[in-house]
């Protein structure tokens, strides 16, 4: 079993090297990761300021996003790395020699590999900001605790991107970082105030 994981992560290195498939599926990571935080923390702050104490509703509208930012992430990634695969894969086969079969095996691969990619990352960041509430439905938590924790876990799911994202560009994390949780504190600040006047 050990060596079989071994040799199909062997495979999947060379499918994303063939395809150069890592910087694409970490940009899809970053920015759908933050369009899953940005959106429950609009969900959240937005329920705050309205009074919303019942846990079930935020948590419906939570789940009702995810669904959404899932199914959406996910579709819309393999039409489009479908349509860039089969245009590259058109290219190869214009040429003198024809490509190696790895191409198409890699190309296929690629494809739910970056869709997945596309569609789990808002989901799992959105579940992130979403777990307290889970946790005042179960009775563990109170719905005042929820909202607290959840902004919190929000701006440190933010915070972590924009980190990883320095990582990335190989420059300040801890700048980056700031910059992405700059951008939530902001946000909130808009939510809040345009909450007030309408």
């Amino acid at each position: 079993m050990r060596n079989r994981l071994q040799k199909w992560l062997r495979k999947v290195k060379v499918y994303l090297d063939v395809t150069r498939a890592r910087g694409i599926a970490r940009r899809y990571f970053v920015m759908n990761g933050f369009d899953g935080s940005m959106t429950m923390f609009g969900i959240v702050i937005g329920s705050w300021v309205a009074g919303i104490t019942e846990a079930g509703i935020i948590v419906a509208a939570g789940v009702g996003a995810c669904l959404a930012m899932g199914v959406s992430g996910f579709f819309g990634a393999f039409m489009a790395e479908r349509a860039e695969r089969r245009g590259h894969l058109r290219t190869l086969e214009a040429a003198p020699t024809q490509p190696d079969p790895i191409h198409y095996e890699a190309s296929n691969f690629v494809l739910i590999y970056v869709a997945l990619i596309d569609g789990m990352s808002p989901t799992l960041t959105a579940i992130v900001s979403l777990a307290p509430f889970i946790l005042t439905r179960m009775g563990l938590l109170s719905i005042g605790n929820a909202y607290l924790i959840s902004l919190i876990l929000t701006l440190a799911t933010l915070f972590s991107l924009g980190f990883y994202l320095g990582k990335i560009a190989k420059e300040k994390v801890w700048l980056y970082g700031a910059q992405m949780l700059a951008i939530g504190i902001i946000t909130a600040i808009i939510i809040f105030l345009l909450e007030n006047i309408i």
